[in-house]
C-alpha cells in the first residue's frame, strides 16, 4: 500500500504543513486529522519534516506495520501521534522556536538530546538543542510541541518580564516524580480529549488544557531560569517548604546544610526531608544542588556571550561545587552537555 494523506492530495498536504511550524491553526487545525498512513517511509518523512523541522532519517531492516501520522490538535500548541512502522534513526539539527516533548505510547526506543541519551522514557528538547531518536518498528509516540512564545509568556506571568533567552529544560522527564507523572497524565488525557465532542464545541476547554501543560512544565521541570521564579509561584506548597526554597535561593553561594535549611523552614531536618519527598518528589540537598546548577548555568552563559569572564572551575567553585568531576556529571544530566560547551563563545 502506498501512502495516503488523509483525504487530500500530496500537494495539498504540503501546503497545509507550512502553517504547522508556528503552532497556529490552519485548515482542520482544531481537531484530530490524519496526515499520513501507508508504507512509503520517504513520503511519511516528507510530511513529518513539514510539520516539525528538517532532519536526517535512516531506515533499518524490517517493517512492522504501515506508518501513521496524526495531528491531534493545533492551536496555541500542537499535539501529534506518530508511528513510523519501521525501525528508524532520526537525527534533527538544532530545534528552532519550539519545544519538543516525546511521550512513548507503545514500542521501544531511545532519545538523545544535545548528543546525550535521555535516561527516562519521556523527554523534552527545546530551541537550540539537537534531537535524535532510535525507534523500533512498533514504536508509537505522542509528540507535544510548545511554541517558545507560549513558554516565554508563562515565565513572564510569574516574573513580570520575558526571559532573555529560551528556557533550557533538563531533558529527562522523571515520571517517578508525582508532579511529573500528573503532568504526563494530563498530556495523555488531552490526547483523548481532542477527539471528544466537547473539544469540537468548546475551544476554550482546549485552551485550558494548553495552559495547564505549558505552565505545569515551567513549574515542575528544572530549567536554567528556575532561579528567577519567585517562591510564591508555588502557593500550594506548605510554608515550611517555601521557606526552605527561599533560603536556598538567597544562600546558594554559601555553605548550606540540610540542618540550615530546616532551621530556616522552622521544622526538624527529618520533617523537611519528608515534606520535600512528598511535595516536590526530591530531597532538600538535591533541590539546593539544582538551584546552584542554575546559577552556574547562568554564569556560563554570560561567559559565552562575552558579558563575564572566568573558567568553568571558578564558576563551579563559586557556587559550592568542589568535586569537579561530580559537578560535570550533574551538569550533563541537567543540561544535556558538558559545562565547557555552554561557556563557548557564540
Amino acid at each position: 500500500m502506498r501512502g495516503r494523506y488523509g483525504e487530500r492530495t500530496r500537494g495539498a498536504a504540503s501546503r497545509e504543513q507550512g502553517a504547522g511550524r508556528d503552532g497556529r491553526g490552519g485548515p482542520a487545525a482544531g481537531g484530530p486529522h490524519l496526515l499520513f498512513e501507508g508504507d512509503d517511509i520517504e513520503a511519511l518523512d516528507e510530511v513529518v519534516t513539514g510539520e516539525f523541522s528538517p532532519h536526517r532519517l535512516r531506515v533499518g531492516r524490517g517493517h512492522g506495520a504501515p506508518g501513521r501520522f496524526r495531528r491531534l490538535h493545533r492551536q496555541g500548541l500542537a499535539l501529534y501521534e506518530l508511528g513510523w512502522g519501521a525501525p528508524v534513526e532520526v537525527a534533527a539539527g538544532e530545534l528552532p522556536d519550539f519545544y519538543n516533548i516525546h511521550i512513548p505510547l507503545a514500542g521501544d526506543g531511545t532519545v538523545r538530546v544535545a548528543g546525550r541519551e535521555v535516561t527516562t522514557p519521556c523527554s523534552v528538547a527545546g530551541p537550540g538543542m539537537t534531537l535524535g531518536m532510535s525507534l523500533s518498528p512498533g514504536a508509537d509516540t505522542l509528540i507535544l510541541c510548545l511554541p517558545r512564545a507560549a513558554v516565554d509568556n508563562a515565565v513572564t506571568a510569574q516574573t513580570g518580564e520575558p526571559p532573555a533567552t529560551a528556557l533550557r529544560f533538563a531533558p529527562a522527564l522523571a515520571d517517578g516524580d508525582p508532579a511529573v507523572a500528573a503532568w504526563l497524565a494530563t498530556a495523555r488525557a488531552f490526547a483523548q480529549f481532542t477527539a471528544s465532542p466537547l473539544a469540537a464545541r468548546s475551544p476554550l476547554a482546549a485552551a485550558h488544557f494548553e495552559q495547564a501543560l505549558v505552565h505545569g512544565l515551567v513549574d515542575l521541570q528544572p530549567h536554567d531560569h528556575s532561579a528567577t521564579l519567585p517562591a510564591h509561584a508555588h502557593p500550594a506548597l506548605p510554608r515550611a517548604v517555601r521557606r526552605a526554597m527561599a533560603y536556598c535561593e538567597e544562600r546558594a553561594g554559601e555553605p548550606v546544610s540540610v540542618a540550615d535549611m530546616a532551621a530556616a523552614a522552622r521544622v526538624s531536618p527529618r520533617t523537611l526531608q519528608d515534606r520535600f519527598r512528598t511535595d516536590l518528589g526530591t530531597t532538600p540537598a538535591a533541590h539546593l544542588r539544582r538551584v546552584r546548577l542554575d546559577r552556574v548555568h547562568q554564569d556560563l552563559l554570560r561567559i559565552a556571550d562575552g558579558s563575564a569572564s572566568g573558567t568553568v572551575a571558578e564558576v563551579a567553585t563559586r557556587w559550592g561545587f568542589t568535586h569537579l568531576s561530580r559537578f560535570a556529571a550533574y551538569y550533563r544530566d541537567a543540561y544535556g552537555q558538558v559545562p565547557s560547551r555552554t561557556a563557548e563563545r557564540r
